[in-house]
């Protein structure tokens, strides 16, 4: 029997806190988001936890993130792109991570393919940074995460995986966010916890950095998106959840 969404955030709640050794080990992290602030919204206390003891990971931005605001007079695409890209190495900085370990693939925004021709180059692009590492960690987007980027990219770390014998792990984003009646075809939820009190405060910073998602520094398009304060607070909690994909 399949679980609903408020079930299976119950159960991620009390999933077990794990160390950051049970979690990674001598992995090489890799952090696919789909977007600029995913990784800090997901995993920002899991990277400010790797840098502190030496261990760099790698994070992957797949798309642009020229959707967030795509009625904007005053930041066209092309200059959203350049700001989201800048707001990421930004964040990265404040986590901890170099530049060298990040990379922008430019994947259109809310367009991430999720099968045929462009989405086996995207899996051939992410299986090619992942075989410059030893021991590669995917660690993805949760696949009910309700947004399609967040889908692809979560099919493209699951492709990978099988196809390179890499551990895949998930992180939840938007799936906080959805309605508790809300049905989906889990069956069971399987994973940790880890704490990251004391990474918070780097973590709030980190996700701040991306001012173009949580201001109004673009205030010219009435669709453009914008992540409330409240909301923001919530999802920088004492612990990130992270979920096996066996």
């Amino acid at each position: 029997m399949s679980l609903r969404a408020g079930q299976a955030q119950a159960a991620m709640r009390a999933l077990p806190r794990a160390s950051l050794q049970t979690l990674v080990g001598d992995a090489t992290p890799i952090i696919l988001a789909p977007h600029q602030d995913d990784e800090v919204i997901g995993c920002g206390g899991l990277i400010a936890a790797l840098t502190e003891q030496g261990t760099q990971p790698v994070i992957v931005f797949v798309t642009d993130g020229s959707g967030s605001h795509p009625n904007s007079p005053g930041t066209p695409p092309a200059a959203l792109v350049r700001l989201r890209e800048q707001e990421a190495r930004h964040a990265a900085e404040v986590l901890g991570v170099a530049c060298h370990r990040l990379h922008f693939m430019r994947l259109p925004d809310t367009a991430a393919p999720h099968d045929g021709p462009k989405f086996h180059a995207a899996t051939r692009d992410i299986a090619a940074i992942a075989a410059k590492h030893a021991r590669p960690l995917l660690l993805a987007p949760w696949a009910y995460d309700p947004h399609c980027d967040h889908l692809a990219v979560h099919k493209m770390a699951a492709s990978v995986a099988q196809h390179c014998g890499a551990r895949h792990l998930s992180y939840p984003v938007w799936g906080w966010t959805l309605p508790a009646e809300q049905p989906i075809d889990a069956m069971s939820i399987v994973g940790w916890r880890l704490d990251i009190t004391p990474y918070r405060q780097r973590k709030a910073c980190a996700l701040a950095a991306h001012v173009s998602q949580t201001t109004h520094l673009i205030d010219d398009d009435p669709e453009g998106f914008y992540l409330e304060a409240e909301l923001a607070a919530q999802m920088i909690s004492n612990d990130e959840t992270f979920l096996t994909n066996a």
